[in-house]
Formats: C-alpha cells, structure tokens, sequence
C-alpha cells in the first residue's frame, strides 16, 4: 500500500493520489485531515465517471432543445409517477420548517441565522458563497464550531454568540458542475460538491445525531432523476464508510431547472430513502427556463420585475411541485423572495414588507409547508403567516391538490413578454456587474437596490440580456430593439453608478466580463465557471 503524502503547501499528510494546492491556513489543518480526505479521494474515485456522464447528457439534451425539442414527462417513468408510494418518514428536527433562512457560511451570518428565530437555516456553499478557497475551509470550520456551540464572531465592537435555541442546519454543497480545483485525486479536480458534502459529514454526522438533529443537505441545480440517483448513491457509500444506519442522511431537492420539473415524482423516488422535500428554487428556475429555449427566436420574458410566481408557467410549477410532495409525504417548501428589510425608508421599507407578506400568505394558503427568507429581518413576519394557516400542526400534507392538473403546456406557457424597459435593460446590467464584481472579491451574497442578490438573480440578469438581444420580441417599449451595440453603451453608465456609490469589488472587470458574456455568439452554461478559473 502506498504512503501518504504531503501537500505542496506544507507538512499536511494527504492520503495517496491526493494534492491540495492551495495555502494550509491556521485551523485548516482541523479540516483537511487525513481520514476525511480519504472520504473525499473514495467518493471521487468511485462516481466521477457518472458525474462526467451525467454533464456530458446535459450537453446533449441542451442541443436538442436548442434544435426545437420541448421537454415531456418520461414516458418510461410513468409507473413512477402512477405508482402509490411515499418516501421514508421524516425525522422529527426537520417536521417543522415553516420558515427557512438562508445565507453564506461566514461566521457573523451563520450566528445571526442560526439566532434568527427560523425553524431551520440553510447554510450555503453554493449560490451564495464567493468558492475561495479560504471561503470554503472557514465556512467548515464555523459550522463544526457551530454545531458544538463553540462558535463567536467580533466585528465593528460588537461580539456575536448562539443562542440557546437555534435553527435546524441544512448544508447545500455545490452543484453536480461545480468542480474544486484546489484539491486533485489521481491527477483529476475534485466534484466540489463532494468535496462540501465529504469534509461535512465526516467531521459532523454523529455529533448532529448526537445533539438529536442529522446529517441534512439541500441538493441544487439537478436537471434529471439520474442525477438524484448518484447523489443517492452518494449518500449510501458515505453512511456505510462512516457506520450510519441507510436513511439517516436527509436532502431536500431545489427544483431549480425547468428539465427536473418534468421529473419531480421520480427525483423524490430515487431519493426516498433519504428524501426531505422538495424546495420552489424559483430564480434558478427563471434563468433555467432562459437558458433552454435561449434560442427559440418566439421565446421571451419581460423585465425580471414582471416575472412573479402568479406568471403562468410559474404559478404551473409551484402547484405541481406542491401536489407532487404532499402526494408522497414530502414536504414542499416555497422559494425566496429576493426583498429584503429597508432601513432607512420606512416607506420603502413598508413596500418591501408588504412584499414579502403576500408572497408567503400564498405559499401558506396554497399549502406549502414553509417558505425561504434571505435576511433575521423577515423571519417574524413569514412565520406570522404560516403559523396563521398551519397553526401548531407541522405540516399541511392533507391539502392534496385534486384539482391542479399540470400538463406540459403549462410549465411552457412562458408570459409575461412584456413590458421591456430601458429600465429594466439598465437594471439587468448594473445587477450583473455590481454581483460580479462583489463575487470575484469574495463575497457572494450581496444586497443591491433593496434586494438580496446571489448567483442565480445574476444569471437572470446577463442571459436575459443575451436572450433579449437574438429574440426579434427583444423590443423596448419605446420601440428600440434591444442590441449588442445598445448594451455596450449601456454598461459605462451602469458601472459609473456603481463606482459612484463606493461598493467594494472588482468592477472594472466585472463589467468586461458582463458585457462579453451579455454579447458573445456563445452562451455560457454558468457564469460561475469561468469565472471561478480567475479567483
């Protein structure tokens, strides 16, 4: 048997085939230990050539819709979708998730959104998470000191500590594309998900089942039931390597692209051993809906404002994804409003809560059993109107929905298309570059114009651009055709108004990188990837 190594960066031992090269900082060492990375080396050695299979049928199934196909449910799948069966029952830490809150694994948000007075608080290594490097070994180091009640925070002289009650931790690693290329196996970059998912279940899955929670993870951005069955698989290999019962990992799944729509009973299926739900991911579902009939020439959405979840193929969705979960014992948890608390305007401060009020009294009256929040602020509201339609029971499995009936159609019936403004171009635009500029400077979750901005309301925003300028229906109100030439005019303004307003980030070439991407023949899958390759 061969020895273990060391990295390039220090005396770190590393188990064999295993490089890390990236800077060992304090603690880190805590994280990157032996046993763990040897979790991570199996896992990898194990499913990178389904996860690479799985990408490259993404890449085929993207060409056929470029070609004109339009998605269906799986003739195949169809005894799935009939059959009678409900996933495995739900452990009791996560039966009772009326408001969830979400946000980035720095220490200061994790405190806050551990105290905020959830039910249960996402922890992001994805959408809302800058992946340095740095990020992402103190994001597992605040979360293991978390979970023991060890984690405190000082900034600007205040100190921030737990409380005795918390939120339940739900972790989302990073999507089946997301690689982390910092750590190597046999030569090959690591699954970055696996990576998240490895170093976080090793180091915490039975301190969790200690303290009478678990192991629980939200899995994003799946576009088939083949990519749930290799996170199942997953989820097998890990509990039988660390000596886990099967089952006691628990996902719930973001359906947040318009193909896994299409295949919700059997994504719950393949994870029903292990299943918590399914979650609305309702603004990576928009820019999913953009990418795949990116050029159907009679394709378009108006202003991102306008496309709300009462817009018909919205509203088909979040009943569809309700009836489904609550058909098979499954919790359906609504997606995010992307408002957030106004400080210093109590009248648009009022708007905004009003906002945010709506939206979860419709998710509440419809039957979901709870809702997402992206600030402490908006927890006491949302639960105000969930506890007001669920009372003190934990979930609202009896509203079946007989009478929702989603067809194809519907979840294609893609309105509104208008209006097209100048300024929701210029919102577009000065969106995208202030997101990107704040995320290659390492920070991930930004508020910007009152709304909390991540990954997904960014890619909204640059291939909407690239959609509205190929699309003959790409025509401001006032009659100008959206151009290349309009946007590059455009993105000085924009990027002027930013500057002005003494942001932090790397804008300069946030704005290169917006205005290429917005603009080039090709479209780029995630924006995300090319850009990681430069921080």
């Amino acid at each position: 048997m061969s020895q273990p190594s060391t990295s390039s960066t220090g005396a770190l031992p590393l188990p064999a085939g295993v490089q890390i090269n990236a800077p060992i900082l304090p603690g880190f060492e805590r994280i990157l230990t032996l046993p763990a990375l040897e979790l991570v080396a199996k896992l990898h050695r194990s499913f990178e050539a389904q996860r690479q299979k799985l990408l490259a049928a993404r890449v085929v199934r993207a060409r056929r819709l470029d070609a004109g196909e339009r998605p269906d449910f799986l003739a195949e799948t169809k005894s799935i979708r009939d059959g009678d069966w409900k996933i495995a029952a739900i452990p009791d830490a996560l039966k009772r998730r009326r408001v969830e809150i979400t946000g980035p694994v720095d220490a200061k948000m994790v405190i806050n959104a551990f105290n905020s007075g959830a039910d249960s608080y996402m922890t992001d290594f994805e959408d809302s998470n800058s992946p340095l490097w740095s990020n992402q070994i103190q994001g597992q180091i605040n979360l293991g000191q978390a979970i023991r009640r060890t984690l405190t925070h000082e900034s600007n002289g205040k100190s921030y500590k737990l409380n005795d009650t918390i939120a339940t931790l739900q972790v989302r690693p990073r999507g089946w594309h997301l690689d982390e290329k910092h750590v190597l196996v046999d030569g090959q970059r690591v699954h970055g998900g696996i990576f998240d998912f490895a170093l976080f279940m090793f180091h915490n899955a039975r301190e969790l089942l200690a303290r009478g929670a678990g192991p629980y993870f939200y899995l994003p951005k799946m576009e088939s039931h083949l990519e749930a069955r290799l996170w199942n698989d997953v989820f097998v290999m890990t509990q039988n390597e660390l000596g886990l019962p099967q089952g006691t990992i628990k996902a719930t799944v973001l359906i947040e692209t318009v193909l896994a729509a299409f295949e919700m009973d059997e994504i719950l299926y393949e994870l029903r051993e292990h299943s918590a739900g399914l979650n609305a991911g309702r603004w990576d579902y928009i820019f999913s809906c953009i990418k795949k009939f990116k050029l159907d020439r009679d394709f378009c959405l108006a202003d991102r404002a306008k496309v709300t979840m009462t817009a018909p193929f919205m509203r088909a969705y979040a009943l569809l994804l309700l009836k489904t979960c609550h058909r098979r014992g499954a919790p359906a948890i609504g997606g995010m409003s992307a408002l957030i608390p106004i400080k210093n305007d109590p009248e648009k401060n009022a708007i905004a809560m009003g906002g945010i009020i709506a939206d979860k009294k419709r998710d509440a009256t419809d039957g979901y059993d709870g809702g997402w929040v992206a600030h402490p602020g908006l927890v006491e509201a949302s639960m105000k109107e969930f506890v007001a339609v669920l009372g003190d029971r934990p979930n609202q499995f009896e509203k079946q929905k007989p009478e929702v009936n989603v067809v194809a159609a519907d979840l294609l019936n893609f309105q509104p298309e208008a209006p097209i403004t100048e300024a929701g171009l210029r919102m577009n635009i000065n969106v995208g570059i202030h997101y990107l500029g704040a995320w290659l400077a390492g920070n991930g979750c930004v508020p910007i114009h009152n709304l909390m901005e991540d990954a997904a309301t960014a890619e909204i925003s640059r291939s909407q651009v690239w959609q509205w300028i190929r699309t003959p229906k790409g025509v401001l109100d006032d009659g100008r055709k959206v151009t290349a030439d309009l946007v590059r005019a455009l993105v000085p303004q924009e990027l002027a108004k930013i500057k002005a307003g003494g942001f932090e980030g790397k804008f300069d070439r946030a704005a290169d990188i917006f205005t290429t991407m917005s603009t080039q023949d090709a479209f780029e899958e995630f924006l995300t990837l090319p850009l990681y390759e430069e921080i």
